[in-house]
């Protein structure tokens, strides 16, 4: 048996970032960048008014100008400002020869349908404008590796004229939930038989970490229909299997797994709940697949998924391997611990409530790791750390956040 921490660095270490690949830009959002992106024009494109005003040459002393065009965005001038002269422009449009500042219409006084009067104070050069390449230049990098696509992004690499971009794919994960006992939500269970809760957790949490789930359903507990199963879950980026992973007479995964050629790099882990967890990694011909075993118990499940699964998630989808961070809170309520593993207890984070600077934590009622009706109040996982103790009201706890 390791500690959290080793199988953190087994993880960290087997997990790699997926091969990119070039989409449309309307299917880059929330991917990340496989390459820096450099823009090939010049932004804005030319000199241009920012308001709706007169485009006016500051050094003119001229108190009247004869208005001798109107140009609207999408549109150009056909002639230069000369003294005594103004064109009128709308938001966008091109700055014509010859002015260097535009002056709001609602300053101006309107003497005739061709004639406008100035205010008498002038505006700066540069008023109202901006010049061609100022929010950025052909050839600058506005956008670096690795940066995960937000809507304001895609609205850039548009401006750019990038119809395409090369990003690093949703990681493709196969879910297989497995037991006998299990039947699939909206059949009748029969005597000793559970709904299956873990697959629909974990396709949940994929789809809400924007990978792309698969549904293996319902695994039995037979040799033959796991390996079936399971084959198929291998050419998947990653398989994730729960239940089958302890020591018990059916737990027949990580034996299966072997059979098809995965390589264990780890079994159990020093922790409580998830002690089970298995892992293990694939390598055949281009296909690399990471390899979950998650025990059965559904609060075991969540706790693993948190632990280990998406840190290793994160690096397939080109972000870095970071283990879930903790934050220091303060217990509303006296919890106590037995026993040589940390355990992830179920709690509520109130960062709007503070006691001494640091949010406060409340421990909530659990019955264990087949408790996942527990998990339904908690946002955030006390860590206790092994021994035998009993922590006051009011003592300091690390939490990770949910």
């Amino acid at each position: 048996m390791i500690t959290v921490e080793e199988a953190l660095e087994h993880v960290g270490r087997c997990a790699r970032r997926l091969a990119s690949t070039e989409v449309p830009l309307r299917e880059a959002l929330g991917l990340r960048l496989a390459e820096p992106v450099v823009s090939t024009v010049d932004s804005p494109p030319f000199d241009k008014s920012m308001l709706d005003g007169y485009a006016i040459s500051v050094d003119d002393p001229s108190p009247t100008r004869r208005v001798v065009e109107e140009v609207i965005a999408g549109g150009v001038p056909h002639h230069a400002v000369e003294p005594g002269t103004t064109i009128r422009l709308m938001t966008g449009a091109p700055l014509p020869d010859g002015a260097d500042a535009v002056i709001k219409h609602e300053q101006t006084k309107l003497l005739d349908e061709s004639t406008i009067e100035l205010p008498s104070d002038r505006p700066a050069p540069g008023a109202g404008t901006m010049n061609r390449g100022a929010s950025f230049h052909a050839g600058q990098q506005v956008l670096d590796a690795g940066k995960r696509l937000a809507p304001i992004d895609i609205g850039l690499l548009a401006e750019i004229g990038q119809a395409r971009v090369q990003v690093i794919p949703t990681a493709r994960v196969a879910v297989l939930a497995t037991g006998n006992e299990l039947v699939e939500c909206g059949q009748a269970a029969a005597a000793g038989q559970i709904h299956n809760s873990n697959g629909p957790l974990l396709l949940a949490a994929l789809d809400e970490m924007r990978a792309t789930p698969i549904d293996l359903g319902i695994g039995s507990d037979d040799v033959t229909a796991l390996k079936n199963v399971m084959r198929m879950g291998l050419t998947a980026d990653m398989l994730v299997v729960t239940g089958g992973v302890s020591a018990g007479v059916m737990d027949l995964v990580p034996g299966v797994l072997q059979e098809l050629g995965v390589e264990e790099v780890f079994h159990k882990v020093r922790m409580k709940p998830g002690k089970p967890l298995w892992f293990g990694l694939c390598e055949r011909d281009d296909q690399w697949t990471l390899v979950f075993g998650l025990p059965g118990n559904p609060v075991s499940t969540l706790v693993s998924l948190e632990m280990f699964v998406k840190p290793a998630l994160r690096v397939l989808a080109g972000g870095e391997f970071s283990p879930p961070s903790s934050v220091r809170g303060v217990l509303t309520h006296q919890i106590g611990h037995r026993g040589a593993r940390p355990t992830y207890y179920p709690c509520r984070i109130d960062f709007g409530r503070r006691e001494e600077g640091k949010p406060t934590v409340e421990p909530l009622a659990w019955r264990g790791s087949a408790d996942l009706a527990a998990l339904t109040r908690a946002n955030a996982l006390a860590i206790l750390p092994a021994g035998d103790y009993q922590y006051a009201a009011g003592q300091e706890v690390d939490v990770i956040t949910l």
